[in-house]
């Protein structure tokens, strides 16, 4: 790409005329001097013999040329760092623009540019195909250039990574054979899996000419990897650009989003990934929620962390405390070597368990592991098993003690057989048993069968209906090797053989290993809850598969949000590991009770530069991003060439002695103010602020009205019968408003939610019409912002039923307004309960009729029931951001011209309509006063406490 370029370059030829300038400036002499008539002072002049110069000086001729040379220049529009990605005009634009994670720094200038290239066909009469690589549907049908750029301002980055192959063989389907003039890449910079089939797809469709345009992505960098070690938690990051060392600082955030720690990540000269570690303390750790690059606002530069991060503190405790001199034999030796890097181990501070295990559990850990403990202190039993209930997650190992345990044990998932069967006994193998492979439910799931182990010994289980449901591993013949059962919201698991190498050979394998990791992660991180009957968590889940809704969802910048747009719940199962996806952004799924994290990129991912080696024989041309590097030289030329007329001006004035009636001191003071004041000259005016009247944009008095008088508003739908009665009822309750109270509302207005100011009105009524066309997503968001800063929408289905629930038996209204409420972030409902603010605001109301009676009107629910993860809880001075019913408040208010009820209730009554109009003074007033009246409660308490 070339540093200059012209808009008009032909006008450069003018600069061939110079010599010809030059020439006729050397013959012009200067313009003759006057002087005064004294005939005596001519008389002077002409015995002093001086003529006139023929010719301007050279130094002066050089001047006008040079003048003459910059408006030339100008003229011929300069550009330092031109774009170069120009179009064909032999067919269609094609824009394939990366919206993926890491085009999110640089999307204004992606926009810009992809603007600046849809103008271009626009000019040359041109289709535009636009389609974006990382939305979830691929739209390329070639449209006009102004449906492209509404397209193209619509968009936006999203946190995933670019399905290019997919937009390309969209855009193929899209174009049907027409062979594309110009094909424009706006890649991100960072390589995928499928671009060899993009490139590939992309020569099929035998484009004129293949621009590829990148931004900034040269500087993406993304953690790939975080691991809770014993002692800090190390990280992984990976970045693009490998020519320079480069040091980042990484921040361990809270859910809150404070910084709890930071440590810098260093990339070496040329290295693709780097490491950092994060020391804290392990309460401290455990406390991190999500990880952060400072500077690198991409979803990328952020890695969210869930309980599976968390390191879990896990108490051992054993029914033979082994001989310190043979630690192969201990118990728990191969326990403690398997759990040391993942977990912080306690151990019991002596050997009493009624003492110790008492102790162990008011450190609240999130597993307990028993290595062949039959009997347990009689005291022990109860606390333990409320334990397990809230959430614990108990291991228990088999051995000779729990062999002869008795069957009734509450503290072991399956009932057990006396004694244990060995090689060689009475109920034996002809050869030591291997592993069977593990079944597709179970944590462990997914994991290879070890060939190597084999058992000598074990303890049987009886034989129930539900033993199969309760193995998570069984050895060759059938019997089981492991088995579990929930209690509550906790687990018990039972290892069938020893935890010492005596009985099996498995404490001595990686499979252990692999297995007490599964079991220790799959406890919950913080212990069992404070109550018996807590909510349940990931650890009281049951690990066959699960189905999690999106609860927070990162967004382009790396941030975390509630609003979960089309995503779709995710599905764990053991043995597979969910990746981000369209249908899956990159987010927290669950609830606040329990998440799991799914980050962009999986680990061990590395950036690479886009390779378009499979482009075959296209002619590739790049081209950077418009914007800050693209600037025009014209500006600094007209300023060069003012500058030369001036001087050339002063250098006239100054031969044609105008300045020569001055004294020569006031001769230099004049050429050096003139001088000094020429930047003030060339400088901008400063703004000046415009008349009174002058500076007011459309829409500014109607805005200035609508702030100075109350208006009732609704949404205008498209039916016209149905705006006209809204219309006509929010002006009947508005004159009983007039009439009653002393509101005085002005005229009701109709607002188009998708580009209407909504913040004007405390409340808008929104009649439901399956009818009418279905408000956009962006509409949607502006009433869900809207209902966020204090306002209330009032939903009226006007067909007597609100069936809020998704069950069988709804209108077609009703269906209506489920499908609007699923894309808003609307709090728990209640109907209005009997002491609720809105029945005593200023009428007393037991039921809050319209032209029916049949539906309630729903609330936000009170604080008691109201969950407190909404983000519309606390809003509007505890007014409801939502109220909804069917009973058709607008039919029962709306009057005609001459004040008279244009529809009758249902059933004929007025005493109705007269409550349907007190209903919406009670609504209006809890609109404008807030929880006033629910403080009124309080007032006497208040005047007792004062003494009055």
């Amino acid at each position: 790409m070339g540093l200059l370029a012209f808009a008009n370059p032909a006008i450069l030829f003018g600069l061939i005329a110079l010599p010809a300038i030059w020439w006729l400036l050397r013959l012009t002499p200067p313009r003759p001097k006057a002087e005064v008539f004294p005939p005596l002072a001519i008389l002077a002049t002409v015995l002093k013999r001086q003529e006139t110069p023929s010719k301007s000086p050279w130094w002066l001729t050089l001047l006008r040329m040079a003048l003459a040379a910059a408006v030339i220049l100008a003229i011929a529009g300069p550009v330092m760092n031109p774009r170069s990605a120009a179009i064909s005009g032999g067919g269609p634009l094609v824009l394939i623009v990366d919206n993926s994670w890491s085009a999110a720094p640089d999307w204004g200038r992606r926009v810009e540019t992809a603007d600046q290239l849809i103008g271009d066909a626009e000019q040359a009469d041109l289709p535009v195909s636009i389609v974006f690589t990382a939305d979830a549907t691929h739209d390329a049908v070639p449209g006009s250039a102004s449906s492209a750029r509404e397209k193209l301002r619509a968009a936006r980055p999203k946190p995933l990574v670019p399905q290019r192959a997919l937009a390309v063989d969209a855009v193929a389907a899209a174009l049907n054979g027409t062979r594309p003039g110009t094909v424009a890449f706006l890649s991100d910079g960072v390589s995928t899996p499928d671009d060899g089939a993009m490139m590939t797809r992309l020569a099929g469709l035998l484009p004129q000419q293949l621009n590829l345009i990148q931004g900034d992505g040269d500087g993406a960098v993304a953690l790939t990897d975080a691991v809770n070690t014993a002692a800090s938690m190390t990280v992984t990051a990976a970045r693009l650009s490998r020519e320079h060392p480069e040091t980042l600082k990484v921040n361990a955030l809270d859910q809150q989003g404070r910084s709890l720690a930071s440590a810098d990540l260093t990339f070496a000269a040329g290295a693709a990934t780097a490491r950092a570690d994060i020391s804290a303390p392990f309460e401290l750790r455990n406390d991190f929620a999500r990880l952060a690059i400072d500077g690198k606002a991409t979803a990328g530069a952020a890695h969210l962390l869930d309980d599976g991060f968390k390191r879990r503190r896990v108490a051992l405790l054993a029914g033979d405390g082994g001989n310190d001199m043979q630690p192969l034999l201990l118990p728990l030796y191969y326990i403690s070597r398997a759990l040391q890097p993942y977990a912080d181990l306690i151990e019991p501070r002596g050997a009493d368990l009624s003492t110790s295990l008492p102790d162990i559990l008011q450190q609240n850990p999130s597993a307990i592991i028993m290595a062949d403990i039959g009997r347990l202190p009689a005291e022990t039993y109860e606390p333990l098993q409320q334990w397990i209930a809230r959430g614990g997650t108990l291991i228990r190992f088999a051995g000779p003690r729990l062999a002869a345990a008795p069957a009734d044990d509450p503290l072991v998932p399956v009932i057990l057989r006396r004694g244990e069967r060995t090689l060689g006994g009475a109920l034996s193998w002809a050869e030591p048993q291997p592993l069977a492979d593990f079944p597709n439910f179970g944590p462990f799931a997914g994991m290879p069968r070890a060939e190597d182990v084999r058992v000598n010994r074990q303890v049987l289980a009886e034989p129930t209906p539900d033993l199969a449901e309760r193995t998570w591993a069984s050895l060759g013949d059938g019997t089981p090797l492991v088995t579990t059962r929930q209690v509550n919201n906790g687990r018990i698991v039972l290892f069938h053989v020893s935890a010492e190498a005596t009985w099996s050979n498995l404490p001595i394998s990686g499979t252990f290993v692999e297995m007490l990791r599964r079991l220790v992660q799959m406890a919950r991180a913080g212990g069992a809850v404070t109550a018996t009957g807590g909510a349940a968590a990931v650890a009281g889940a049951a690990p066959a598969e699960t189905v999690l809704p999106p609860f927070r969802l990162l967004t382009a910048d790396g941030a975390l949000t509630t609003e979960t747009g089309t995503a779709k719940p995710l599905t764990l199962a053991a043995g597979r590991t969910p990746g981000a996806s369209p249908d899956h952004p990159p987010g927290l799924y669950g609830s606040e009770d329990g998440f799991t994290a799914l980050n962009l990129l999986p680990a061990g991912t590395e950036l690479n530069p886009v390779d378009l080696s499979a482009a075959g024989n296209l002619t590739v041309t790049r081209a950077g991003l418009i914007g800050r590097e693209a600037w025009s030289l014209r500006p600094a030329l007209f300023t060069i060439a003012f500058l030369l007329l001036l001087l050339d001006s002063l250098i006239v004035l100054a031969m044609n002695g105008a300045f020569s009636r001055l004294p020569r001191a006031g001769r230099a003071t004049a050429a050096l103010l003139m001088i000094a004041l020429l930047p003030f000259a060339l400088a901008p005016g400063e703004s000046r602020a415009q008349a009174p009247g002058q500076d007011a944009r459309p829409g500014d008095e109607q805005a200035l009205e609508r702030l100075d008088t109350t208006h009732l508003a609704y949404v205008v739908t498209g039916e016209a019968d149905v705006d006209r009665l809204s219309e006509q009822g929010l002006e009947g309750l508005s004159q009983f408003l007039t009439y009653r109270t002393t509101l005085e509302p002005g005229a009701p207005v109709g607002l188009d939610i998708s580009k209407d100011e909504l913040s004007f009105y405390p409340i808008i009524y929104w009649p439901i019409s399956a009818s009418a066309p279905m408000p956009t997503q962006a509409a949607i968001s502006r009433i869900d912002a809207y209902m966020r800063n204090g306002g209330t929408v009032l939903f009226d289905t006007r067909d007597q039923f609100t069936a809020l629930d998704a069950g069988g038996g709804t209108s077609a209204n009703s269906r209506r307004l489920q499908e609007i409420l699923a894309n808003i972030d609307i709090p728990p409902l209640e109907p209005t309960p009997e002491n609720h603010v809105l029945t005593r605001t200023f009428y007393l109301l037991s039921s809050f009729p319209g032209r029916y009676t049949g539906s309630p009107l729903w609330v936000e629910a009170r604080q008691d029931s109201r969950n407190s993860g909404s983000n519309l809880s606390s809003t509007g001075d505890g007014v409801t951001p939502i109220l909804i019913t069917g009973n058709d408040f607008a039919g029962a208010w709306a009057i005609d011209a001459n004040g008279a009820p244009v529809l009758p209730t249902v059933p004929p009554d007025e005493m109705q309509r007269e409550y349907a109009y007190r209903a919406g003074v009670n609504i209006m007033m809890y609109m404008l006063t807030g929880n006033y009246k629910a403080d009124q409660v309080h007032v006497p308490a208040l005047l007792e406490r004062l003494g009055q």
